[in-house]
């Protein structure tokens, strides 16, 4: 992939946004960047994440019980930290701290529970690029993607492509929900993959003239973002 940022972005949902804020900057230390509003009484509080962007969705409605499976675990590069740290946030979701370096990670690690190791690996390698450091870990830039099965995992019900909202809506449920990858030419990425044979998301579709976006989905169906964001960019196509 053609990346225009060498981190992988992270986002969560919750209708906890002041417990989960509290957590990622006072005792995960993160430090808080903006507020923007995604509309459908949704606004994303945002944390710096070591050149990636922690995204906490803060819902109005009420979001969906944690699902099994999927995006697992976020671990955390950290110099203040002495040995590996394994924490839950305030709905669960587990966030491992580790001194920068351990088992390769100098940025973060994101991790996956899957039902199928082969097909999150040629997924990994072959449409996203990924370098592959050993069996289930390959690098995105700087970041670190990890899978293994997990009998907990599951695989979504294949769908047609939708729209942005309906995209949001189906993701939206508590914990960690999708990455964003950022890329300079959303549309000449999402025809490559979708001529690779990936599972669409969304087609892509421009947000004002702050980004393009499209969404894909992993072999059991997580989302994945593909966004060309004007501040690292650009002019988006038509503006």
């Amino acid at each position: 992939m053609d990346l225009a940022k060498r981190c992988v972005d992270v986002g969560f949902f919750t209708n906890r946004i002041d417990d989960l804020r509290a957590f990622y900057t006072d005792r995960v230390r993160l430090p808080f960047e903006e507020i923007l509003p995604l509309g459908d009484g949704m606004r994303q509080h945002r944390l710096g994440l070591l050149g990636s962007v922690l995204k906490l969705n803060e819902s109005r409605i009420e979001v969906p019980p944690h699902r099994s499976g999927g995006y697992s675990r976020l671990t955390i590069a950290d110099r203040r930290t002495p040995i590996p740290m394994l924490l839950d946030d305030p709905e669960g979701n587990q966030i491992e701290l580790v001194p920068t370096g351990h088992r390769g990670i100098n940025q973060i690690e994101i991790h996956l529970a899957v039902t199928d190791e082969a097909a999150h690996a040629r997924f990994y390698r072959e449409l996203l690029g990924g370098e592959k450091i050993e069996a289930g870990r390959y690098k995105i830039g700087e970041t670190i993607v990890s899978f293994a099965r997990d009998s907990a995992a599951s695989r979504a019900e294949a769908v047609k492509s939708a729209a942005p909202g309906e995209v949001i809506a189906a993701m939206r449920a508590v914990g960690f929900r999708y990455i964003t990858i950022q890329v300079r030419d959303c549309d000449a990425e999402y025809r490559r993959l979708v001529a690779m044979g990936a599972w669409e998301g969304a087609a892509p579709t421009t947000l004002g003239t702050v980004a393009r976006i499209s969404f894909m989905r992993d072999p059991d169906g997580n989302f994945i973002e593909i966004s060309q964001r004007a501040s690292l960019t650009g002019a988006l196509p038509g503006s």
